[in-house]
């Protein structure tokens, strides 16, 4: 077939054993493991390219292999689904995350360093279920490190429950809503984003910890500006990625709050929630709240997207620690946890300052743009760098990298 089709990459995915190399040493053969097949077509496929990837089945197998057969045929189309959907989010917001990306290096005053600790980890979603994992999280807030996401903050300060930190990375222009409580509120907390995500210009003051995707240009930029990170790659989803970052700074247990990955009903999401504004404002009686939400959930269902970050999360939690629970959870695939009974069993309490360090940056803040134009922009001419960077940037902003960024960075 590779005869035929010269120009074209051929996988070939086998479920049982298979000739080895001494017999068929033209054939390069890995042995790959079922959780490590997500990864495996991670790295031989691009998103770019994933529009013109085609299935060929050998229907023989299945008659064989059955139920293993049907799993790797879901974890491919899987993978396609969830590529697809990156391709088209990349394709519409490539240069908006690009243009955040540049904004949001002058407002980075405040550097945070964190320590690595061993109590727990509470990640708040803003699913329906986070209504009844309030209590729960307020009784163990102070035995917890809780990280969350941006649009669960509002339920958090309604119910009194102060985050250690916020973590944003959504760069649509409507994720700024959830940041008005951050802002509105009196209580005090650390930021975690990815420079691509949508920040207010309050954000000047505010102690940030970067995430850094892990992309060449972002470290090529970073690097130059010698601003500390943490490396998480993009996940589509603000919940996956903080699962991500959770592992980064505790070895502790890890609850997940308010990730249901589907639709109570007409909720969609955890009461108060910043959107419902949205649909009171325009609310009559021919279109009441109730309808609007009804429609809403709808959607969500229709789109897909749920049922996508499930299927994924659950492939994921395969080459995750085995630590991670949710509360109050209504979706099977997260192992419920008792985190009431393990901070019964716990004497370590959570300690103001004790893991996480706010440093002033002692450049001048003003010039991080331009200097990081500059550095990106003489790592493209640069044959080393560029063939990998245009690979990245292409996607994002087009083939005139050169003229875009500039134009971007204004």
């Amino acid at each position: 077939m590779q005869e035929r089709f010269k120009e074209s990459k051929i996988l070939v995915l086998h479920i049982g054993s298979f000739p080895s190399k001494e017999n068929i040493p033209t054939l390069n053969i890995k042995n790959i493991e079922p959780n490590e097949i997500q990864k495996f077509l991670e790295l031989h496929i691009k998103e770019s390219d994933i529009s013109s990837v085609r299935i060929i089945e050998w229907r023989a197998s299945l008659e064989h292999y059955r139920e293993a057969y049907v799993k790797l045929i879901s974890q491919v189309v899987d993978f396609i689904k969830r590529s697809d959907a990156s391709k088209r989010t990349t394709d519409a917001f490539g240069k908006r995350w690009v243009k955040n990306f540049f904004k949001n290096l002058k407002i980075l005053n405040k550097n945070v360093l964190f320590k690595q600790t061993d109590i727990p980890v509470i990640i708040t979603g803003s699913g329906p279920s986070l209504e009844e994992a309030l209590p729960i999280i307020k009784e163990a807030q102070k035995y917890c490190y809780v990280i969350a996401s941006s649009s669960s903050l509002l339920a958090l300060f309604n119910y009194g429950i102060t985050p250690d930190i916020t973590i944003a990375t959504d760069g649509g222009s409507w994720a700024l809503k959830h940041m008005y409580s951050f802002y509105r509120s009196k209580n005090s907390c650390a930021l975690a984003v990815n420079l691509c995500a949508a920040l207010p210009s309050q954000c000047y003051d505010t102690p940030i910890l970067l995430i850094n995707d892990g992309t060449f240009w972002q470290n090529i930029v970073l690097h130059e500006l010698s601003l500390p990170s943490v490396i998480v790659p993009q996940r589509g989803t603000v919940t996956a990625t903080a699962v991500d970052f959770a592992i980064h700074i505790s070895r502790g247990s890890i609850y997940l709050a308010g990730m249901d990955l589907s639709v109570n009903d007409i909720k969609s999401h955890v009461r108060p929630y910043a959107f419902d504004q949205l649909l009171i404002e325009k609310s009559c009686r021919f279109s009441p709240v109730y309808s609007q939400s009804f429609l809403r959930s709808s959607l969500i269902n229709s789109g897909q997207s749920l049922n996508i970050y499930a299927s994924w999360f659950k492939t994921q939690l395969n080459s995750w620690p085995n630590n991670i629970f949710s509360i109050a959870g209504k979706h099977s695939i997260f192992k419920e946890g008792d985190l009431i009974k393990q901070i019964k069993n716990q004497t370590q309490t959570k300690k103001a300052n004790e893991y996480l360090n706010t440093v002033n940056n002692k450049n001048d803040t003003s010039l991080f743009c331009k200097r990081g134009v500059d550095v990106l922009l003489k790592a493209l001419k640069d044959p080393q760098y560029s063939e990998n960077l245009k690979q990245e940037l292409v996607p994002l902003v087009g083939q005139d990298i050169e003229t875009s960024i500039k134009e971007l960075a204004l």
